[in-house]
This record gives C-alpha cells, sequence and structure tokens, in this order.
C-alpha cells in the first residue's frame, strides 16, 4: 500500500515526527479552530480539548497507522480503522472534511518540525495521510449505505417517555423516535451520540452505550461526570432532561459487538463501564444461551455500581453464568479476597475456558491490567475486544 520510497522515509522519519506529533496536534487543533471556530462547540468535544486527551488520541492514531504499514505494508489495518470509522460515522463526518483536515494538519507540521520537512518527507507523510483518511472515507461510505442513511445524516428526533436512578450519578434514559418510526437495529456492544444545546449556545456531543434494548425504544445510560468543562454534557442530562423533553440522537455504532457463535465469554467492566455488558447479557438472556458466561465487575464500593441487581437478576436467567464483583472499599460484610481492583490470577478468581472470548469496558488503566492478565491467562490476544469512553488512548502504549 505504502510505496518503498515513502515507506523508508517515513520510517527514517517517524522517530521524529513521532516525538513531536503531541505538539503538531495541538498546533493542528489550534489552526483548525481558528479556522473553523465552529467546529469546536458543534462537533468536538470542549472537556476533551481543554484536557489534551483529544490531541493525544489524534497522534496515538496517526502513529500506530504509520506503523502499521510499516509493519504490514501490503495490508490495510482496517482492525485499527474500524473503530475511529464507527466514530466518524456516529459523529456524523463526511468524505469533505478530510481535505480541510490535512490543510491544517500539514500546516502544523511545517509549523512545528520546520527544515526537518524536506519535500521528501512531506511527500511520505503526505501519502501516509492519503491512505489513511482514503480508508477511512470507504468504512464510512459502506457503514452509511449499511444503515440506509445519506453520508453525514445522522441524527434524529428522540422523545424520554422514562428516566431511571441507578445510582447517585447513573441515569439511565429510555427514549422513543418522535417521529414515531421504527427504532433503528442497535447490536450489543453499540453506542450511541447524544447531542444536546448547551445553555452558552454550544451543540455539543458524547457517546453513550446501549444498556438494554427494549422492544421499540433505545436505552441509554449516562454518569454525571466531575469537572467543568469535563462534564458539562452529564451535567446537562442529569439536571434538565426529563420525562417528555426531546433529544437529538445518532443511530447505533461501534465495532465492539458481542459475536453470535457459541465460545465461552468474559465480559469484564469497572464502573460506567458496565453498560455494554449489561446489553450483552440481557441479549444473551433473551435467546436462552447455553453459552459458558464469566460477567466480571469492579467498582468502588455497592451503591456505586450501576445495574448492580440486574447483573445477578441476568446471570440467573443464563444457563451457565457466574458473576465476579470486586469492591475497592466494600461497605459491610464483604469477601476479602473480592476487596480492591479486580484481580482474574488471584483467590476465588474465575476458571477461565480455553477460546474464551473476552469484551472489555472501563477505564484505561483498568483495560490494560485485565487484557494483561486475560493474556497470562492463555486468551489470545486477538480474542480480547473493548470499548473505551471518551477519545481512545490505547493506542499510545498498546502492543
Amino acid at each position: 500500500m505504502l510505496s518503498s520510497r515513502s515507506a523508508d522515509t517515513v520510517e527514517a522519519s517517524l522517530p521524529v515526527v513521532g516525538a513531536a506529533i503531541g505538539e503538531i496536534s495541538q498546533v493542528f487543533y489550534r489552526r483548525l479552530f481558528e479556522a473553523h471556530p465552529d467546529l469546536l462547540d458543534d462537533l468536538f468535544n470542549r472537556g476533551n480539548q481543554a484536557n489534551g486527551s483529544q490531541q493525544q488520541a489524534l497522534a496515538g492514531s496517526i502513529a500506530a497507522f504509520a506503523g502499521a504499514l510499516l509493519a504490514h505494508p501490503d495490508q490495510r489495518p482496517d482492525a485499527l480503522l474500524a473503530r475511529i470509522a464507527h466514530k466518524h460515522v456516529s459523529l456524523g463526518i463526511t468524505e469533505d472534511q478530510y481535505p480541510v483536515v490535512h490543510t491544517h494538519l500539514f500546516a502544523a507540521i511545517a509549523e512545528v518540525l520546520g527544515e526537518a520537512v524536506t519535500p521528501e518527507v512531506a511527500a511520505a507523510w503526505d501519502e501516509v495521510y492519503w491512505l489513511m483518511a482514503n480508508a477511512l472515507t470507504a468504512l464510512e461510505r459502506g457503514l452509511y449505505a449499511q444503515s440506509g442513511r445519506a453520508a453525514g445524516d445522522v441524527w434524529r428526533t428522540y422523545r424520554v417517555v422514562a428516566r431511571y436512578q441507578e445510582t447517585d450519578d447513573v441515569v439511565t434514559f429510555l427514549v422513543h423516535p418522535a417521529d414515531g418510526r421504527p427504532v433503528p437495529e442497535g447490536q450489543p456492544g453499540q453506542y450511541v451520540s447524544v447531542q444536546v444545546e448547551l445553555p452558552d449556545g454550544a451543540r455539543q456531543i458524547r457517546q453513550y452505550s446501549l444498556s438494554g434494548h427494549p422492544d421499540g425504544a433505545l436505552q441509554f445510560s449516562v454518569k454525571r461526570e466531575l469537572g467543568n468543562p469535563l462534564g458539562e454534557v452529564s451535567h446537562h442530562l442529569h439536571e434538565n432532561v426529563g420525562v417528555g423533553r426531546e433529544l437529538q440522537i445518532s443511530a447505533p455504532s461501534g465495532d465492539v459487538v458481542l459475536d453470535r457463535d457459541d465460545a465461552p465469554l468474559l465480559l469484564a467492566s469497572a464502573g460506567i463501564g458496565c453498560t455494554p455488558m449489561i446489553s450483552m447479557l440481557a441479549c444473551l438472556a433473551d435467546q436462552g444461551s447455553a453459552r459458558k458466561v464469566i460477567a466480571v465487575h469492579g467498582d468502588r464500593d455497592q451503591t456505586s455500581h450501576p445495574f448492580r441487581s440486574e447483573l445477578g437478576r441476568l446471570a440467573e436467567k443464563l444457563r451457565d453464568a457466574e458473576t465476579h464483583v470486586w469492591y475497592e472499599r466494600p461497605l459491610g460484610d464483604w469477601p476479602t479476597e473480592r476487596t480492591g481492583l479486580v484481580d482474574l490470577t488471584g483467590p476465588g478468581a474465575p476458571a477461565i475456558p480455553e477460546g474464551t472470548r473476552a469484551y472489555l469496558c472501563g477505564p484505561l488503566p483498568f483495560l490494560r491490567s485485565v487484557r494483561t492478565q486475560l493474556l497470562d491467562s492463555g486468551v489470545r490476544a486477538a480474542d480480547i475486544h473493548y470499548e473505551v469512553f471518551g477519545p481512545d488512548l490505547w493506542l499510545q502504549r498498546a502492543g
């Protein structure tokens, strides 16, 4: 895919570009928002821009894509790109936005690296960019077509028909299409984008995993995040959106979905990461699945654990399921071996069958810890799938 001349140049310049790519990303977003100030309010997460995580995610994805091209020059790294494509489709990203990104990204590279950007270096990284952009465009075009939507046409009005307080800081919303048409199909593990208008007029978007699949409705759950502006959308939803209110919501998206074969399953989550796992468990229970299922969860304590009773109820409906829960600061009488962080190798840990497929969702330290434990237990890396809330920073140190 990458020409041999460009491959040699990218390989030689990758250490320099890689070392500076965080600064390049910051300059890129500054230039982008100066030229298109509406994007910060209407598309990009202001909280992630403020704390720098969006810049880190961009840097990680570009470096990872370039590294994949060098490691496997004859293969398109679709597994790497699929996650980005699903996020883009969920946000309504369209093909015409890639040239805009190119303009400001390469201006940022030139500003940061200066004379190090020779014509050969610029041409090589230009090739990398368009390989990535064209691959994403192709994947996104397919996702739009698969959903029967025109590119960029993602928003639909839903009305809140029920609201449930799961914990002090987690609320579940049940929404119906305001136009009465059928709900788009979603798969366990997917998420929806929710767009809200904040008091300052900004239209901000956040993505929330489906936490169930009720007939004729979408169900998603929102944890109130602390900080400002990091939690501005979750705070708005908690404080201002009740039954009868309308929201702009996308069709379900996401590439981390429950497979349909009979391999043993391990569903591991921490905190609000339980939402896609509860969705998967509900689907398995509705199907009367006979698969071996191990559900693992970690949380602060019993009161902060969303869907705690639902976890046990759904597991009881399955023929061969077990649950394992760890609390960092448990309340009352709680087994010592289940106090602290999730530990799949210590006392009382589940026996993980050969051929297990694992699905993980939670904070990045949790994902890295559990993935390592699973690899040490003999689970194949290819059988470990993960979902991240917010920018995917996994790529920075994945490997």
